[in-house]
């Protein structure tokens, strides 16, 4: 009597190959899954290129020189950014809601300008960056880089002039 269920040698040969095969990929796949593009640091989650939105104006971040990032509060919530003139607003008006964004313990990160590629990101702590002036995303107009540079403004003064101005 013939089972209907038991598989033919062929089935268990074609079965046994796949199932080696598998076995030699998984190495494979959890070596890959460990890589990075690009150089996120510590704590930063890593933005997806033309796929995140600005929390602020729900714009695509696709301007890799203008991005930021907060990262706090008790849940260690992320907020992304497309526009270091989006950061300065959702400062200013999520401060009530977001006690924790005065916390010496949030994080904050904006893109240097100066970056070789979305591959190659520096990023700098925004309170200590200087901003200079460049065509940005939303029409905010400034740009954050490591050195100062003739005319470059400090954070406070960046976020002065950008609530100033609106939007």
């Amino acid at each position: 009597m013939c089972d209907r269920h038991a598989p033919s040698a062929t089935r268990r040969a074609l079965l046994a190959r796949l199932g080696a095969g598998g076995l030699l990929l998984t190495p494979l796949a959890a070596a890959l899954s460990g890589c990075r593009k690009g150089d996120w640091p510590e704590g930063m989650v890593e933005i997806k290129w033309d796929r995140d939105t600005c929390v602020r104006c729900s714009m695509v971040i696709s301007d890799r020189r203008f991005a930021a990032e907060i990262r706090g509060g008790p849940n260690n919530t992320v907020f992304k950014f497309d526009d270091v003139g989006c950061l300065a607003f959702w400062l200013r008006d999520k401060a009530d809601k977001y006690p924790w964004l005065a916390d010496p313990a949030t994080r904050m990160w904006v893109a240097d300008f100066n970056s070789k590629s979305r591959e190659e990101m520096r990023w700098l702590d925004p309170k200590r960056a200087h901003y200079v002036t460049r065509t940005s995303p939303m029409g905010y107009n400034f740009a954050a880089v490591a050195a100062p540079l003739a005319g470059a403004l400090d954070f406070t003064d960046m976020r002065q002039h950008t609530l100033a101005k609106g939007k």
